[in-house]
């Protein structure tokens, strides 16, 4: 048992709850003291023993049935009580109905006549059959359990088969009532067929969550590539997002604070001078006013969509350091998105933005976007403006419209570029990058969020390069 409890702190830990090996060896303990007779009581002990925070209730309460107590499903057979002559006529409706919806159909039709379970070894070749190695999150298991129903066959093809086999029984004579028995058998084992596959693929999720590495460190965490990154991965990037932003706003700031020290201050300079009849042996500088003013471009395609995401909470985060802000996303044309930003808190118009621009397939036009935005918002630009453009570059092979981008270049101050593709892929395929990148003022890689951190500080430095 000792093991088996070893196993389901393993799950608890490979599904996100936090368990230390003194709590480990504290639900040993209790364990040992009230024993596995009483499955509440058994129940109760591993939880007090373990689980400590409110969100982590529901998975213990899903993953204690998956090691204690299971057993194989209650199924029984459904031609308990059958007249000879019903099961006779039973086993001609089945041999016409394997003529029409095939021998694999038919077999699983007589295992739930039959009420006979699937085996351990068929449970653990379906879930290899179905892919369990692909899972990646607990939340995956839902959907291997989808893919092993339809590998058995219980889907619709195996309702429309108990229909027709009910119908073909009630022709041949079988009454009322003993076909309302044996349907109701048959779903009962169905049902108890489900569940099995349920739980196995449940079980073979926690064994493959459980031989992944450990979980990354928030450095590793900000270094992996946005492509490659989980749902729990985003997720626990969105929380550092905020104490990312404070650390960039206080650096933000300081910069402000020293000022350039280049230009004199001639009034200052003979204010404080006076006690020295103002000989001038105190000399003070003006400081510069550092606050950058923006307008950024972000591409919302699939490719580029959590690069965009984490750039616009970052930025709307630090607006204070900024002095204003005008934002657009695209996809095959632009939109502003600047009104949403003024009604919300950032990670509310980040979330309403990505809802309102759902991700397209192959469908990315930056050149018609840069069109739109020179015939609508141009106003926006002047010489103290910076744009910044998120996106990968690629067109799909529509016109880059590289005078749009001339154009913007002659009003705004500088422009810059974001970029999550690797260096290399620059380029290749429907890339436009070599035709653009000459028109920036500079290019950043930012394939992941320590890279597009460091770009978003540089915006903050004396050139903002």
């Amino acid at each position: 048992m000792d093991e088996r409890i070893l196993q389901f702190i393993r799950a608890l830990r490979a599904t996100g709850v936090r368990v230390s090996v003194a709590e480990s060896a504290d639900a040993l303990r209790a364990v040992e003291q009230v024993g596995v007779m009483d499955r509440e009581i058994f129940k109760a002990a591993l939880r007090t023993a373990l689980v400590k925070e409110a969100r982590a209730i529901p998975i213990f309460e899903e993953l204690f049935p998956l090691f204690f107590g299971l057993g194989e499903p209650s199924m029984a057979s459904a031609m308990n009580g059958l007249s000879p002559e019903d099961q006779r006529r039973l086993q001609m409706a089945l041999q016409a109905l394997a003529a029409r919806f095939g021998p694999h159909l038919a077999a699983l039709m007589q295992r739930l006549l039959q009420g006979q379970p699937f085996t351990p070894e068929e449970l653990e070749a379906l879930a290899r059959y179905a892919g369990s190695r692909r899972v990646r999150e607990w939340a995956d298991r839902q959907a291997l359990a989808r893919w092993m129903q339809r590998a058995v066959g219980l889907d619709e093809r195996l309702e429309q088969m108990i229909r027709a086999l009910l119908r073909m029984l009630a022709e041949a004579g079988t009454d009322a009532h003993t076909l309302q028995q044996l349907e109701a058998q048959i779903q009962a084992n169905r049902a108890a067929m489900a569940r099995q596959l349920q739980q196995a693929a449940g079980m073979a999720t926690l064994e493959h969550l459980a031989e992944r590495p450990p979980e990354p460190s928030e450095m590793e965490l900000m270094e992996r590539p946005f492509q490659d990154l989980t749902p729990t991965d985003l997720q626990r990037l969105r929380q550092m997002v905020a104490r990312l932003a404070a650390r960039l706003r206080t650096r933000a700031a300081l910069r402000l604070k020293r000022g350039d020290g280049r230009r004199l201050d001639a009034k200052t300079t003979l204010r404080v001078n006076l006690r020295h009849a103002g000989v001038p042996f105190d000399l003070r500088f003006r400081r510069r006013h550092l606050k950058p003013r923006l307008v950024v471009l972000c591409d919302l395609s699939t490719s580029v969509r959590h690069c965009s995401e984490f750039f616009l909470h970052l930025i709307y985060l630090l607006q204070d350091q900024i002095s204003r802000t005008r934002s657009f996303v695209f996809i095959d044309d632009l939109v502003e998105i600047t009104p949403i930003f003024a009604e919300h808190r950032p990670e509310e118009a980040v979330r309403q933005v990505l809802m309102e621009n759902p991700p397209g397939y192959y469908n990315t036009d930056l050149g018609n976007s840069l069109s739109t935005f020179c015939r609508d918002y141009l106003e926006a630009i002047d010489r103290r403006t910076t744009v910044i453009i998120v996106g990968d570059g690629r067109n799909n092979y529509n016109d880059p419209r590289l005078d749009c981008l001339e154009l913007i270049r002659r009003r705004a101050k500088r422009i810059l570029w974001f970029n999550p593709e690797p260096r290399p892929l620059w380029g290749t395929g429907d890339s436009d990058m070599p035709l653009y990148a000459p028109l920036c003022a500079a290019v950043h890689q930012v394939q992941n969020l320590a890279e597009l951190a460091e770009a978003v500080d540089r915006l903050f430095e004396r050139g903002g390069v």
